[in-house]
């Protein structure tokens, strides 16, 4: 019966980590302190909706794309921003910090402005709003999730490895019941793994539940709440080249 303990560890293993990822994930279901008292459907700004389908770099392209078709900056396929109008709408943090991570000289190559911006404190002023709603998960809960998935898949290839050394320590004769019983840790991590994947990480990377319904309740019909909810692919080709930086990659290949 020696294989008898390396059952319960699996055991153990799976269950803590199926018990981490529920817990995670039910944390970041939970109503914030605003979105618990609203009895309408929050709405969303453009730029609120960017963050919640595509997290800061989304609410960057957003503003740059924004920018450029307001002609206050021009965005060209080469990768590179150019100022055009160097004073910023007024109230809008966000264009503001596109301004200063641009720089005095009024050009810089775009993939270099796009993490800065991502960075800046306007973006995280904008994440806390939203967390306060309940309508973004926070970052704590992002790595909670993340930490809860790695250890679900721990647990299960742990019970993998403990099962096949067991099925070894065994006689033939004895192999099948033994296989039986892994099963019990190998279902259990191998199910929650599963849904985790599919139900958790659609939402939880930035938008919580509630944060989710209300996106899919936005029409794409705007071209920037097309690319707010769905990306860049919704662009024309200049600017997904200008956003993905392919004529500064290739000038410092060539330099």
């Amino acid at each position: 019966m020696v294989w008898v303990p390396l059952l319960l560890v699996a055991c153990v293993v799976a269950g803590v980590g199926c018990a981490r990822l529920c817990r995670a994930t039910l944390a970041t279901a939970r109503p914030g302190r605003a979105g618990a008292l609203a009895g309408s459907p929050p709405e969303l700004t453009v730029g609120e909706a960017a963050y919640l389908a595509g997290g800061p770099l989304r609410v960057t392209d957003l503003t740059l794309v924004s920018m450029h078709r307001e002609r206050r900056l021009l965005l060209a396929h080469t990768g590179w921003a150019t100022v055009v109008d160097a004073t910023g709408r007024a109230g809008d943090e966000v264009e503001r910090a596109v301004l200063g991570a641009i720089g005095p000289g009024g050009q810089s190559p775009i993939p270099a402005v796009r993490p800065v911006v991502a960075a800046t404190d306007s973006v995280r002023r904008l994440a806390e709003r939203l967390v306060d709603r309940g309508l973004a998960v926070s970052e704590s809960g992002r790595r909670e999730v993340a930490a809860g998935l790695r250890a679900v898949r721990a647990g299960f290839l742990l019970s993998l490895a403990l099962g096949a050394a067991s099925a070894l320590l065994v006689p033939a004769g004895e192999r099948t019941p033994v296989l039986a019983c892994f099963t019990l840790p190998l279902l259990a991590s191998g199910l929650c793994l599963l849904i985790g994947r599919i139900e958790v990480y659609p939402y939880t990377r930035w938008a919580s539940p509630a944060g989710q319904r209300v996106l899919a309740g936005l029409s794409p019909a705007d071209p920037l709440t097309a690319l707010a909810t769905r990306g860049p692919a919704v662009l024309e080709p200049e600017l997904r080249a200008a956003l993905a930086g392919h004529g500064t990659r290739t000038r410092g290949r060539r330099g």
